[in-house]
């Protein structure tokens, strides 16, 4: 049974409850290690040391920063295979997709954000007497709160942009998923990152991710997770004036024109559809076929659909891993029977799959195609997270555009056609802050990334990540005319 520990003030420590809570592996159903159960004294500890390194940290050259942060990065690629695996065992999702993504980008974050702020740059303005430039300052404590679909990738997707702008952190991962942070922890231990400049506390998001948002000398929120307790958090956080960054779910369409490339377009959509066992805020859930090739798209998807081989997270030839809870996985349950109650069709899946050997007692779903069902049922309008997919046909542009933009959210989107001008058209006018043309899932790190509408506020990434994390003021020097 691993004991995880807090990281608080450049030591591995207890929690000060001396409370744990269990972390399960989601392939067996079993639990394999204990999380520190925080309490707001653990995050009180945090603050302090974050306030007492931040005047050393903050005035170090950036050259010292980023040197520490791409050893960071060094180190969790030597760490490689420990922390895939570690992922696999925290999430449920197969272990080539841990090897090929989540620890790969980790180690990506570090990197870009240790070079990217080396060319962080502001800007001077002048005329005959007066020269103004904008100091872009770092803010002093932050909190980064991230969710357990993509553990390490999303944590470091937080905390490398906090750091290089010369801001100390208290981080929360998520309780259901936090060996990889804490894995993390020792690194920062191994490169000898300062005391108090990264802070990592475990526990509950309602009791040390309340006590994060609401602590009076953490001004600034970054938060990864649901709609729902974005609002909380943006409810919390207005009132003490907090800066604050929320990146919340998504019900991402996914329209697809009859003149697309067919082949490509149907293998990306199934990846796009179920990776990570559809628990991904960016996978597309609701599908838009063009009513010309429904039937051809219906024939073909579901067919490979079939073909996703899904079981022990372990083997190389499995494509689709366990569910990451028990308790997600009944509520991704309960919406295939409000599929049926709502006159919906389901192709394939809909139930649980019964995995063999030490993943008998696992959590597992078969992917899941549904028909039948408007756009603004609530298979189309609510956010399940799981390998569930719905696709509806349209006739025309605007009736395709009137659907994908009917949701309350506006996270992503993905267009599958060859026509030049309608690919530009269609993107410009959907409501999403990321919009894929014949691809999906493609990132670059330099790019703005969030959503609109109920799908968060504010843009992570490249130089608006550095941005949100820095204080812009402006400096006016008189000259003389």
């Amino acid at each position: 049974m691993k004991i995880l520990t807090n990281y608080i003030d450049g030591k591995l420590v207890s929690p000060s409850s001396n409370e744990y809570i269990d972390i399960f592996n989601p392939a067996e159903g079993k639990i394999y290690a204990k999380a520190p159960r925080s309490c707001a004294k653990d995050i009180e500890n945090a603050v302090s040391a974050a306030q007492s390194a931040f005047s050393t940290w903050s005035r170090l050259s950036v050259d010292e920063r980023s040197g520490f942060l791409l050893r960071i990065a060094e180190k969790i690629e030597q760490r490689h295979q420990g922390l895939a695996l570690a992922e696999t065992n925290d999430n449920g999702k197969p272990l080539w997709l841990s090897k090929a993504v989540d620890i790969p980008r980790a180690a990506a974050n570090f990197r870009f954000f240790a070079t990217a702020v080396e060319h962080f740059c502001s800007e001077s303005y002048s005329n005959e007497e007066i020269t103004n430039y904008t100091l872009r300052q770092p803010i002093g404590v932050v909190g980064c709160i991230s969710p357990w679909n993509l553990p390490l990738y999303l944590f470091t997707w937080k905390i490398a942009p906090a750091l290089a702008a010369g801001n100390c952190v208290i981080a929360k991962p998520s309780e259901i998923t936090p060996v990889t942070a804490y894995m993390l922890s020792e690194i920062c231990e191994e490169v000898g990152l300062p005391r108090g400049v990264l802070n990592i506390v475990h526990g509950y998001g309602a009791e040390v991710g309340a006590a994060i948002t609401l602590h009076k000398k953490i001004p600034v929120i970054s938060f990864t997770g649901g709609s729902k307790t974005g609002a909380q958090i943006a409810q919390s956080a207005a009132p003490l004036f907090k800066k604050i960054s929320l990146e919340l779910g998504g019900k991402n369409p996914n329209i697809i024109f009859d003149d697309c490339n067919f082949e490509r377009m149907i293998s990306e959509t199934v990846r796009s559809s179920f990776v990570n066992q559809g628990q991904i805020c960016l996978c597309g859930s609701r599908i838009f076929v063009e009513k010309s090739i429904y039937n051809k798209f219906i024939d073909a998807f579901v067919a490979k659909t079939k073909e996703l081989t899904i079981g022990d997270p372990l083997d190389p030839e499995i494509k689709q891993g366990a569910i990451v809870s028990e308790d997600h996985m009944q509520k991704i349950l309960s919406y295939f029977t409000i599929a049926k109650k709502e006159g919906g069709t389901i192709l394939c899946g809909g139930k649980t799959y019964e995995a063999a050997d030490r993943c008998k007692d696992g959590w597992f779903i078969e992917p899941t195609v549904i028909t039948d069902l408007g756009p603004h049922s609530r298979i189309n309008q609510e956010e399940i997270f799981g390998p569930v997919v719905s696709v509806v046909p349209f006739e025309t542009e605007e009736q395709a555009l009137e659907f994908a933009n009917c949701t309350p959210y506006g996270l992503s989107a993905t267009v599958w056609t060859e026509n030049l001008t309608r690919a530009h058209r269609f993107s410009r006018d959907l409501q999403a802050g990321v919009v894929w043309v014949n691809c999906w899932l493609v990132r670059d790190l330099r790019t703005p990334f969030g959503g609109m509408k109920q799908s968060g506020v504010g843009r992570e990434g490249g130089l608006e990540a550095l941005r949100f994390f820095t204080e812009p003021k402006n400096v006016s020097i008189y000259h003389g005319p």
